[in-house]
């Protein structure tokens, strides 16, 4: 197999050839068909490229290649988000009266759907401590269909031990769905533990330049199937632009993790003994009381680090409004760095008790970009430093 660097400038070649070195972009909403024949073909091509635009396009088709070839899946697909992908991926793989598992730590749009989206549809959900492979095993139930995973969790950096509850997933004959966004494929890939579908927000680390919505999903081409069929009914179809920006960011995927993934380290060592800061969520950290099992199943640890602040929320606060190369601002993976207290910016998707169950209000998650490492380590102690002096404002 050829390395991740060529995989990434290369495994789409053939998904639709064509002579120009950069891909086109099929800036069209229909396909014509030269018969009937071929008509009824292209309607009914799961994950096609001829049809129409909301069933497939060639540049749709050029991403999803690139992302399971990183992944190790059979196929993958894309979405307009990265929520695209998960809701449209339980609505196909769960109905009423089933049970899905998913973890306490987690991003607060994949709590929204467990906690508020599902119960409504009538799915009932638990929720475990990852960091216990055992825990999922207890909250088994007879109807339960899926377990969602994420690891590492936003924004605490937690560790799911993905091997051990792939194991038990398929004993059981439950379907594994994990969320490799803060990893990316260059860092952790799931399916090699068993995970039967993989998910990103590919607005993040794989698109890379925060200039697209996107989403993926990558695994069993018969699994995908029934995802794309529910994706088609809910129209949760990527733009070719969008898909063909994805596509160019994945060309440089494994060039800027690499920086992330030095930018993350040094960040995390530089503040873990700051004294403003009571502790850093950081699975590079020897002291991360999971450094073990991330070091087994990741070749790198990424960009994303959690920052906690004696004082809560206002000494958090205080920190963002020093920051001078950190933007203030949600998401991560881009080349530039950007700042968050997640507990404000959860506020719209969950409620006030949920989030106080989530994240410490004093946490901050910082993403690292692509800058030179010594200008992002010596702002964050700057900052550190000027809440510790009670000079920081917000």
């Amino acid at each position: 197999m050829p390395g991740r660097t060529t995989v990434t400038v290369h495994a789409d070649r053939e998904v639709h050839p064509h002579r120009a070195v950069a891909p086109p972009i099929y800036q069209t909403a229909t396909f014509s068909a030269v018969d009937a024949e071929e008509f009824a073909r292209s309607a009914l091509e799961a994950r096609g490229t001829d049809f129409y635009t909301r069933y497939g396009n060639p540049n749709h088709a050029q991403a999803a290649a690139v992302v399971a070839e990183l992944e190790g899946t059979e196929a993958a697909m894309v979405t307009a988000s990265g929520m695209a992908a998960l809701t449209t991926a339980v609505l196909a793989l769960v109905r009423a009266g089933d049970h899905v598992i998913g973890q306490k730590s987690t991003y607060g749009g994949t709590a929204s759907v467990l906690l508020n989206l599902l119960p409504r549809l009538g799915v009932s959900t638990t929720l475990v401590d990852q960091t216990d492979p055992g825990a999922f095993e207890k909250a088994l139930r007879p109807k339960t269909r899926l377990i969602l995973l994420e690891t590492p969790s936003n924004p605490l950096l937690r560790i799911t031990d993905l091997r051990a509850v792939a194991r038990l997933a398929r004993a059981h004959r439950v379907t594994t769905l994990a969320d490799n966004t803060f990893a990316t494929p260059l860092n952790q890939r799931p399916a090699e533990s068993g995970v039967d579908v993989v998910w990103h927000s590919a607005t993040k680390y794989l698109n890379g330049h925060g200039d697209v919505s996107a989403g993926v999903l990558a695994g069993p081409a018969d699994l995908l199937d029934r995802i794309w069929e529910t994706g088609v009914l809910t129209g949760a179809a990527l733009g070719p632009i969008d898909a063909w920006l994805l596509l160019r960011g994945l060309r440089t995927l494994p060039l800027r993790v690499a920086r992330h993934n030095a930018n993350g380290q040094a960040l995390a060592e530089a503040l873990a003994d700051h004294p403003a800061v009571s502790r850093v969520h950081y699975p590079g950290l020897a002291g991360h009381p999971q450094h073990r099992l991330a070091a087994e199943q990741m070749s790198g640890f990424g960009g994303v680090l959690g920052i906690e602040f004696t004082g809560g929320y206002d000494k958090a606060d205080a920190f963002l409004g020093r920051l001078a190369y950190f933007r203030r601002s949600a998401s991560l993976g881009g080349v530039e760095s950007l700042a968050v207290h997640p507990a404000s910016m959860w506020r719209g998707m969950l409620s006030d008790e949920q989030i106080t169950d989530a994240v410490p209000p004093g946490l901050v998650r910082l993403a690292a970009g692509t800058e030179d490492t010594a200008d992002l380590v010596a702002d964050a102690r700057a900052a550190a430093d000027a809440v510790l002096a009670g000079t920081a404002t917000a």
